[in-house]
C-alpha cells in the first residue's frame, strides 16, 4: 500500500509541474531563443522599430549603474547615434518557461565605441518574457557586472 501511494504520489506531483517545463526545445523556447537574437540584432543595427515591437509597454531595464529606464527612455538610449557596436552576443542562454513566461539567463558581450571612446562590456543578464495574446512581450531586463 505505501509504495502504491508513494507512486499515485509521484504521479500527481509531475502532472501539477508539467505547465512549469523548463525545457529548452519547447517550440516557446525556441521562439524566445530566435527573439533574443533577433533583438540583439537590431540593437546592432539600430533597428528601432522591431525592437520596439516586441518591447511591452510597461517594460524597464536596470542596468549595472543602477540606472533605470522605461520603454521609452531605452529605445533613445539604444539608438544613439553616438554609439557604434561592433559586436554583441550572448553565451550561455538558459531558458525557463513558466506557463506563458519564460526567464532567460545568460552572459552578455558587447564591444564597440561611444562617443569615439572605445569600450568593451562584459555582464550577466536576465531577460522577462510574458505571452499575452498569443505574442510574446520583453517585459523586464537586468544586468549586472560579474564579481571577478
Amino acid at each position: 500500500m505505501g509504495k502504491r501511494l508513494f507512486i499515485m504520489g509521484a504521479v500527481v506531483c509531475l502532472t501539477l509541474l508539467a505547465p512549469y517545463s523548463h525545457s529548452q526545445d519547447s517550440p516557446d523556447a525556441a521562439n524566445i531563443r530566435a527573439l533574443e537574437l533577433k533583438l540583439l540584432d537590431c540593437y546592432k543595427h539600430h533597428e528601432v522599430e522591431v525592437f520596439a515591437s516586441v518591447l511591452d509597454e510597461d517594460f524597464v531595464i536596470t542596468f549595472e549603474d543602477g540606472s533605470t529606464y522605461s520603454k521609452t527612455g531605452y529605445l533613445a538610449y539604444s539608438t544613439s547615434a553616438s554609439t557604434h557596436i561592433d559586436s554583441v552576443e550572448i553565451q550561455e542562454m538558459r531558458i525557463r518557461m513558466h506557463r506563458d513566461t519564460a526567464v532567460v539567463t545568460g552572459v552578455y558581450h558587447e564591444k564597440g565605441r561611444d562617443s569615439q571612446k572605445a569600450y568593451d562590456y562584459h555582464d550577466r543578464f536576465t531577460d522577462v518574457w510574458m505571452k499575452e495574446s498569443g505574442k510574446w512581450r520583453l517585459i523586464a531586463a537586468h544586468y549586472s557586472v560579474p564579481s571577478k
